[in-house]
């Protein structure tokens, strides 16, 4: 049985209180791209790539040349600004 999984709209967050509340997404602007193109660059190879999404503004696209790798979504949470970098590996791919 395969499960669907949670539609963004509905994944939660914790406030300090311990209240359960929706995650809020932000746009990308040019100039985070930028840094964090900069920093994947840094940090993990010099051919790492981030990418404005087509058709969507809450994100970005990490590629390894033109190996896709993974998004990159931004948290905007209590008004702390955070980076999540999410990758998907297949097991055929281990």
């Amino acid at each position: 049985m395969r499960l669907s999984p949670v539609p963004l709209q509905r994944r939660l967050s914790y406030a300090r209180s311990g209240q359960p509340r929706p995650l809020r997404r932000c746009s990308v602007k040019p100039e985070e791209i930028k840094k964090l193109d900069a920093y994947f660059k840094r940090t993990f190879n010099p051919q790492v790539i981030v990418k404005a999404r087509p058709r969507k503004n809450d994100s970005a696209e990490v590629y390894l040349g033109e190996e896709f790798l993974g998004v990159v979504y931004i948290d905007d949470e209590d008004g702390d600004r955070s980076y999540n970098f999410s990758m998907a590996i297949l097991d055929v791919d281990l």
